[in-house]
């Protein structure tokens, strides 16, 4: 099988699996990123009653049935989280620490569950700020780093780094005990801003200020704006037309990211009319 995949699909969740669905009845190769937990949003609701056919269903009653749909299919979830996402003409490449997945077209199905960018962050992007610190790590030899980790997983990144760097700083964003080396210093503050001229020159602290070449920020989950360079958004959401296209062609978008109303079927109707608009775009490549 080519390594390269037909349908790169960003997303475990309602959108994300129709889109799965939709495009493997095509015969389409597909790759699925997400959690080992399909939809943590729908395994919270207590009761669905506005879903077509299924009436008084939980979300966990839901979210099951959706697991059983993929698992009859053969679509495995891949749980690695994509780092970014760039557009390389005829393929797109997607970044998962020290690899990459291609594929020809992407359905966007991220949710709306990412953490606001903090002050600095964004306009820094590339300029000493990174969200893959086991992919960047090296170009920092004998500098200094600041990882700020919203999960237990940024420790491990953090010992890695600690291990090519000189100096790593690691600001937790959660409550939990650490497990890092002992040379990795612990800084429990509140963070106001990135700050750099041209490039990242520290973080700026609530109760002082941290010198430092390079800013890691490891989330749980990043906005389609700093996961692919160049997508136009609307409002906080990707921008789609009603074929569920971005503006970059091949890129496509469903459920909550793209906008209201945040509902599970609104969502997997999205997630099909991605699949289906994505199928159409390599057929019509395949002509060309």
């Amino acid at each position: 099988m080519d390594s390269r995949y037909d349908i790169a699909i960003i997303g475990s969740g309602p959108a994300g699996l129709s889109a799965a669905i939709n495009a493997k009845i095509r015969n389409k190769s597909i790759v699925v990123f997400g959690r080992a937990e399909l939809s943590d949003k729908l395994v919270r609701a207590p009761k669905i009653n506005n879903y077509l056919g299924l009436p008084d269903i939980t979300g966990l009653q839901l979210k099951d049935r959706f697991e059983n749909h993929i698992k009859s299919m053969n679509i495995n979830i891949t749980f690695e989280k994509i780092n970014e996402i760039y557009a390389m003409g005829e393929y797109f490449g997607l970044m998962v620490n020290e690899k990459m997945y291609e594929a020809k077209t992407i359905v966007l199905a991220t949710g709306i569950e990412y953490t606001k960018a903090l002050k600095g962050e964004e306009e820094l992007l590339g300029k000493g700020v990174g969200y893959c610190a086991t992919c960047d790590a090296p170009l920092y030899k004998g500098k200094a780093v600041t990882i700020i980790g919203y999960n237990k997983e940024a420790e491990g990144e953090a010992n890695y780094v600690n291990e090519l760097v000189e100096k790593v700083y690691y600001i937790p964003m959660y409550r939990d005990e650490l497990n890092l080396n002992e040379n990795i210093e612990v800084v429990k503050d509140s963070i106001l801003e990135i700050y750099g001229k041209e490039k990242v020159e520290k973080v700026i602290l609530k109760h002082g200020e941290i010198s430092t070449d390079g800013v890691f920020v490891l989330k749980d989950s990043i906005s389609p704006a700093q996961l692919v360079p160049g997508i136009a958004m609307e409002d906080n959401h990707v921008k789609v037309d009603v074929d569920m296209n971005t503006n970059i062609p091949g890129c496509f978008a469903a459920g909550d990211c793209v906008g209201k109303p945040y509902q599970y079927m609104k969502a997997v109707g999205q997630g099909q009319i991605a699949a289906l608009n994505a199928v159409l775009y390599l057929d019509k490549q395949q002509v060309n």
